[in-house]
């Protein structure tokens, strides 16, 4: 008889000892699902302005057999093609290198020739997305 009254003394764990617990998860994961969706954003970004970065000897090969790189120019004379990445679409407009980006949606990178400072990136972001997501590589 003693050993069944002992078995329900360690039985589990009570109700406030669980919503502890389901309290301290739901804090966490407050603070680290909007940290995580920023890390993606801006891995996203990064990795669109790589594409364009890795145009640049291409693109500068074509500018300086050809004269300029403007929009009747072709990406496939880059060897690249418009929909060649999966993070958005490349294009050729006014003499630069451009990268709309299907996620984060609005986010635009854009790599022009400067002739005295070489290329340059810029980059457009949706207006309600923090401007600390933009890489470093094009500020």
């Amino acid at each position: 008889m003693t050993t069944m009254r002992h078995r329900q003394a360690i039985g589990g764990f009570s109700l406030i000892e669980l919503m502890i617990v389901v309290a301290i998860i739901a804090v966490v994961s407050a603070i680290a699902i909007p940290s995580y969706r920023d890390y993606v954003t801006r891995s996203q970004l990064t990795a669109g302005v790589a594409v364009l970065k890795g145009l640049t000897a291409p693109a500068e090969l074509y500018v300086q057999q050809n004269g300029a790189l403007n929009s009747n120019s072709n990406l496939a004379m880059l060897g690249i093609n418009s929909d060649s990445s999966r993070l958005g679409t490349l294009s050729i407009e006014h003499e630069s290198l451009v990268f709309r980006f299907h996620s984060p949606a609005g986010a635009i990178a854009i790599l022009s020739r400067d002739t005295n400072t070489g290329w340059q990136c810029h980059m457009t972001l949706p207006h309600d997305m923090d401007s600390s997501l933009t890489p470093v590589s094009c500020l």
